[in-house]
């Protein structure tokens, strides 16, 4: 079990300045494990103008509070291309978060080679403490790792700005 939103929310709402997100995976879910993606894969689609049909008071309330009160959301998504059907849903998917106020990028695999980028995905809150989200190979979540190394949270935050840099602003990334 992955860890809580409770959990979560509790370390976004701390935040006083920024929260960053870097994902690397082209999947992380067995399409049979997440019905959303399930559902989406059989042709069903958010009308995104019903706002009580897709606005989650846990998800979406919470980024739209936290930056609300002054913190940049910003999400980072190194994929492959051409993208997985996954990358697709979540491509979709991500106008709800852009909706509530969190920045997206997107970043083609390709263009990062030379950027070093961490074995596991990360949140980075205010630029110090890193929740490193730790995957197994079929892209189900195994566990969470913290830390406040000063050194490593400053190469973290370092190479989330080189791929935000690079990387394309999600009304202009297409799949």
């Amino acid at each position: 079990m992955s860890q809580s939103l409770a959990e979560f929310a509790h370390l976004l709402r701390q935040c006083k300045r920024s929260a960053v997100h870097l994902e690397t995976r082209d999947a992380y879910a067995v399409p049979g494990e997440h019905p959303a993606f399930d559902a989406w894969l059989a042709g069903e689609r958010t009308d995104w103008n019903d706002l009580s049909s897709w606005w989650r008071d846990d998800w979406h309330g919470l980024i739209k509070d936290v930056t609300a009160q002054g913190v940049v959301v910003r999400r980072a998504r190194v994929v492959g291309e051409p993208v997985s059907d996954y990358i697709k849903w979540e491509h979709d998917v991500t106008f709800g978060n852009v909706a509530c106020g969190e920045h997206v990028r997107w970043l083609p695999r390709r263009q990062a080679s030379d950027l070093l980028l961490p074995g596991n995905d990360f949140w980075l809150f205010d630029g110090n403490l890193l929740q490193f989200n730790v995957f197994d190979g079929y892209g189900r979540w195994v566990h969470t790792d913290y830390t406040e190394q000063a050194d490593v949270a400053a190469r973290c935050a370092d190479m989330f700005e080189a791929v935000w840099e690079r990387a394309v602003p999600h009304d202009k990334y297409t799949v």
